[in-house]
């Protein structure tokens, strides 16, 4: 998922007076201003790491040098709260709850959950609780080589890699700070976890993908946004005008970090054009999606957090998995699961395993996996996945250098990613602060060829 990393230049415009009335710079920098108390909260109190660390690598890529150096970032820790001044009053505040992670304080905000209850982390078997090494020089030189700072180079940030052959973790590399248990922020790979929810929902039989989604704000006669399906939302054909662009103004970054009900301020985007023509990226579609779904759920986010352990994480072995939700309560399944690399990679084995649990049981309907897996549009996009099966030339480059053909893979801002190879029962996560227009997948693909050569 793309984010606002041009925030600086949109505030520079904005600033430049004649832009004043369209662009609203007051507007630019309480955005940057929530990005860096949301992110800032979320990786000191869910992440456990250092805050002024995490403003430095994770907050000031995306916001800009400029706006980092206005901002000043308080974290009380006893209250659990991290704000943020502008010049002359704070701009952002955000609030730690345990299990639910943080959320901005914003007006429409409903009552703070405070049921949480946490899982323990676990060792099933799947790895020893110590960091796996590999005897392999191959496998080796391509891991040096992903976590390598080069100079003249942007940063990469890397913080965790590990490496999954045959369900067994084969070589991990994790950055000083973090280890095995660390979570990590998914940003974008959440939406295949909305995928996964969505896939229990159906073998339910509560959720028809074909069907419309049935948004109560486009009941209205003649709503052209009547005819959005579920499938649509998910393979990011919408029609919606709600753009996902490098900038502090486009609709994703103000639903995201300046309104509390992120759902209905997507649901009130207008149809740009017909559902099903065009894809174009937004994480507007997935919000949407994870209203429906807590609402076929039931129980409000507490509900949907105790569904998503009952039916995912734990029939994967997965140890606590924090999943973060917005003022009406709504998972933020778009951007904001924090798992340990390799509690992300076992997410990945439901995935290569076609849809079933470590033990055989079937999780996800049959053939959805599949499903999920196949580009539409030319794009290299499934369902809640980024593909190499389609006609693109990313696709294409990815193939080319090594990343096999069935291989697809979910994928989040700054190089979050869970590579999945089912050829190969290969599964490898990759997560870290990486710089774009790349975030680093170069040498993830260089890395999954030669994992492929070594394990065989």
């Amino acid at each position: 998922m793309r984010k606002p990393t041009l925030i600086a230049t949109a505030i520079a415009l904005a600033l430049a007076g004649s832009a004043w009335a369209i662009t609203r710079p007051d507007q630019a920098i309480r955005v940057a201003a929530g990005v860096a108390a949301h992110h800032v909260c979320s990786m000191t109190f869910v992440g456990q790491q250092d805050p002024d660390t995490i403003y430095r690598e994770l907050v000031t890529p995306m916001i800009g040098a400029m706006p980092a150096k206005l901002l000043t970032v308080h974290v009380d820790r006893a209250r659990q709260v991290v704000s943020v001044d502008g010049l002359v009053s704070t701009l952002a505040t955000a609030t730690y709850v345990a299990g639910y992670g943080c959320r901005l304080d914003l007006p429409g905000n409903g009552p703070v959950v405070a049921d949480a209850h946490t899982t323990p982390d676990v060792d099933d078997g799947f790895a020893p609780s110590t960091q796996v090494a590999t005897d392999k020089p191959g496998v080796t030189a391509a891991m040096e080589r992903v976590f390598a700072e080069r100079a003249g180079d942007a940063p990469k940030a890397v913080k965790a890699v590990v490496i999954v052959k045959d369900g067994k973790v084969v070589a991990e590399r994790y950055a000083p700070g973090y280890g095995v248990h660390t979570k990590l922020i998914s940003f974008s790979v959440a939406k295949s976890f909305t995928n996964a929810l969505l896939g229990m929902l159906a073998m339910d039989g509560k959720v028809d993908p074909r069907q419309p989604l049935n948004a109560p704000e486009w009941r209205a006669p003649g709503d052209p946004r009547s005819a959005i399906r579920i499938e649509d939302l998910l393979r990011m054909q919408s029609g919606l005008a709600a753009e996902e662009a490098e900038s502090a103004f486009s609709p994703v970054a103000k639903m995201e970090f300046l309104h509390a009900d992120m759902a209905a301020y997507a649901a009130a985007q207008p149809a740009k054009e017909a559902p099903g023509k065009t894809f174009e990226y937004t994480s507007a579609d997935t919000v949407l999606l994870d209203r429906m779904v807590g609402e076929r759920v039931g129980g409000g986010a507490a509900g949907l957090r105790a569904f998503a352990r009952q039916r995912v994480f734990d029939p994967l072995h997965m140890g606590d998995v924090t999943m973060e939700f917005d003022g009406q309560g709504t998972f933020i399944g778009s951007t904001y699961v924090y798992a340990s690399a390799r509690d992300y990679a076992r997410f990945g084995l439901l995935y290569l395993n076609d849809g079933k649990a470590p033990d055989g049981t079937r999780l996800l309907p049959e053939g959805w996996v599949a499903w999920s897996r196949t580009s539409a549009l030319g794009a290299p996009y499934g369902a809640g996945f980024w593909t190499n099966d389609g006609p693109s030339d990313v696709a294409q480059m990815r193939v080319e250098g090594g990343f096999p053909k069935d291989g697809f893979f979910a994928s989040g801002t700054m190089g979050q990613r869970i590579y999945i190879v089912p050829s190969e029962h290969l599964v490898i996560t990759r997560f870290g602060y990486s710089a774009p227009p790349s975030y680093g997948i170069e040498d993830d693909v260089r890395l999954i060829k030669a994992a492929i050569t070594a394990y065989r």
